[in-house]
């Protein structure tokens, strides 16, 4: 049995000079999730006000969000493998549609479960875009240049990440914030409606985000993708024997734990950030602290780029343990000194992070079948759960030890990938001839 897809192979020519409106719309794919992920570390702040969460609970919104990426990677690879690269990237964007209308009817009956499962079918659409192109990217030229190429494609993720924290920062942040003493001197009625105001201010946002993909959507839909078969000649292995054959793959499944740390300092980081810095900074507004997320933001962005530059001389997996080195010292200055020095260490962060998901995803795919690319990058995407089971443990620590202690898990997840990349360098380095 064959299928049909519109993905494109290894040996297709240059997509850029055949297919220019469909290769920019899945540029921009990058830019729509990345505006999704960070508007999560502003609703945190947001819901954490609106609902008078712990830092444990507040966590939940990523651990909703992340749970849809993990549930629904797989299911994402076989649709695409099944239907081809298009109709997957049409389900996902609907799927992330329907997630932000849901926020009106949430914010209606002020609800925070239903705000959670918004997040989740949001997040499963996410999956699926993820899911298509990330592989897409590295097979468009030469294998060796893959990693280099994921990293400039992935430098318009933050360019959303930016836009959604400054939607959220102008938009969904009042800037009205209340210590619990004044909120306990408030009668029910001023402080039910205060809940009530606060959680309302996602509505409007979130209804403009869900008609913007539904737009994408359309705009896909009408646009003709090239057609180029994914398989070599030949009948396709089964997806249950290359699943055994990845999982018989020691850098593979290495990469898939790297990639599941790495999320999971990244968005912790950035989901307790606005807290860190209100906790070590007493006094700091939370629309003045969101602009220092923006500003990890930024650093994030130039990372891409110089990231992109510097792998055309340096080896990818030497780069990514040199910043998962530096990352691991940041995170220790952070915990060391929390206050302004330790702020200016975790978005200096920010910067390393960079090229760490790009390059982890190109080294984990390299030398697999163009089916097996497939099947492997659902499951890296899978290992985006990360970002649900460690921004709740950092939600945990913070309560129990206080927030600048919960920096020890995005360090401890820094150390898992710099044993990664030390361990993909010594495989691929020469060997040297006894004298």
């Amino acid at each position: 049995m064959h299928y049909s897809s519109d993905a494109v192979s290894p040996a297709t020519p240059s997509l850029a000079r055949t297919a220019l409106v469909p290769l920019v719309l899945i540029v921009s794919l990058f830019f729509l999730w990345g505006m999704a992920n960070n508007l999560n570390d502003i609703l945190i702040k947001q819901f954490k006000k609106a609902f008078e969460l712990s830092d444990f609970q507040a966590g939940l919104v990523q651990s909703a969000f992340y749970l849809g990426y993990f549930l629904f990677a797989i299911p994402a690879g076989m649709f695409m493998r099944r239907y081809g690269y298009k109709p997957a990237v049409i389900l996902g964007l609907l799927l992330y549609a329907a997630g932000a209308f849901l926020f009106y009817p949430a914010a209606d009956v002020h609800t925070y479960g239903l705000f959670l499962l918004a997040l989740f079918v949001i997040a499963s659409g996410l999956a699926f875009l993820e899911t298509t192109a990330n592989p897409l990217v590295t097979v468009l030229g030469p294998a060796e240049g893959a990693a280099r190429r994921l990293n400039l494609a992935q430098a318009f993720n933050p360019l959303g990440s930016i836009a959604g924290i400054t939607i959220g920062q102008h938009f969904i942040f009042s800037g009205v914030e209340y210590t619990r003493e004044q909120l306990a001197a408030m009668t029910p009625q001023a402080r039910e409606a205060f809940y009530a105001t606060e959680s309302a201010a996602v509505q409007t946002p979130y209804l403009v985000i869900g008609g913007v993909v539904l737009l994408w959507a359309l705009l896909v839909a009408l646009v003709r993708f090239p057609t180029v078969s994914v398989h070599e000649p030949g009948e396709p292995a089964s997806s249950k024997a290359q699943f055994r054959h990845l999982l018989g793959n020691r850098r593979f499944l290495l990469a898939v734990v790297a990639q599941f740390f790495y999320v999971g300092a990244q968005v912790g980081i950035w989901s307790y950030l606005i807290r860190y810095i209100q906790d070590g900074v007493p006094g700091t507004t939370e629309k003045v602290a969101a602009g220092y997320l923006t500003a990890s933001l930024v650093l994030f962005m130039a990372g891409r780029f110089i990231g992109a530059a510097l792998l055309r001389f340096v080896k990818p997996a030497r780069l990514l343990a040199a910043f998962a080195a530096i990352n691991f010292a940041l995170c220790l200055i952070a915990i060391a000194a929390p206050g302004m020095v330790g702020l200016y260490a975790l978005v200096a962060s920010s910067l390393f992070m960079s090229v760490m998901f790009p390059t982890i995803f190109a080294l984990g795919l390299d030398g697999l079948g163009d089916d097996e690319r497939k099947l492997g990058s659902s499951l890296i995407v899978m290992a985006i759960i990360g970002g649900a089971i460690l921004t709740i443990a950092m939600g945990g620590v913070s309560d129990l030890m206080g927030i600048h202690w919960s920096i020890s898990v995005p360090a401890a997840c820094f150390a898992v990938i710099l044993f990664f990349a030390l361990r993909v360098g010594a495989a691929h380095a020469p060997r040297r001839e006894p004298r």
